[in-house]
């Protein structure tokens, strides 16, 4: 489903005129223009603050070419390796973790404070088993700096969640042919219930409607492990969960 038919099933719905183009003299269009915005916006929202979709999830490895990257001017950088972060990237999986191929068993240490940080590349010290590491200024700063050809890998959401008609991905719709990535139907809901809050009408039963879709997908995109049930997870009685306990 294009998100020209998403905003005209929306048009249907709210009342409104459906457009036989959403781009095509959508200047002079303000009803096309707030639709168009709120697509943006819901399908942003939906993507990015709702949970970690398997489908924008990315993984990336950074290998060592040098030794440590000190800028004289950033004391962050004392005695680390700088990497810039990948240009769709969004945000850390909620469970990320970084990991050094020196230590393939423990995750590296996040230090999140940033004046924690400067204090321990100032007094030359910090955690040399596993590593440690943080973001700022658009980069990923690692401590101690990998050696030649050690690497490090972490998974990420990343921001292209509409499938272009001109190809490729992006993070918003330009076309009357793009296509929302995850689910044109969780959109079109998402739109419905925020345009009508947006205009001052009921919404109540269409933002529950919406919220049962975004359950279920959600379900759906990730299905937890039986643990506890009529049978048990194997059938084979030598076969046992290794790792932590399913949640």
């Amino acid at each position: 489903m294009t998100i020209l038919s998403i905003i005209r099933d929306v048009c249907a719905t709210v009342g409104v005129q459906q457009p036989t183009s959403v781009f095509a003299g959508i200047a002079g269009n303000r009803t096309m223009t707030e639709m168009l915005s709120l697509a943006n916006e819901v399908a942003q929202r939906i993507a990015y603050d709702t949970r970690d979709w398997s489908m924008l999830k990315k993984s990336v490895k950074y290998v060592a070419t040098s030794g440590a990257v000190i800028d004289p001017d950033n004391p962050m950088t004392i005695g680390c390796s700088a990497f810039n972060l990948p240009a769709d990237y969004k945000r850390m999986l909620l469970t990320s973790n970084l990991w050094r191929s020196t230590s393939g068993t423990t995750p590296m240490m996040l230090v999140t404070d940033t004046d924690d940080w400067m204090n321990r590349r100032l007094a030359n010290w910090g955690n040399l088993t596993y590593g440690e590491w943080t973001m700022a200024g658009g980069q990923l700063l690692l401590h101690p700096a990998l050696d030649t050809d050690q690497f490090v890998y972490f998974s990420y959401l990343h921001r292209n969640c509409v499938a272009l008609a001109s190809g490729g991905l992006g993070d918003s719709f330009i076309n009357d042919l793009d296509r929302y990535a995850i689910d044109e139907r969780l959109l079109k809901l998402g739109i419905i219930w925020q345009w009508k809050a947006l205009k001052g009408s009921p919404y109540a039963e269409d933002m529950g409607t919406y919220a049962d879709a975004l359950t279920n997908l959600m379900g759906a995109d990730a299905p937890a492990p039986i643990i506890i049930g009529r049978k048990s997870r194997s059938t084979f009685p030598d076969v046992i969960f290794i790792g932590p306990t399913p949640t």
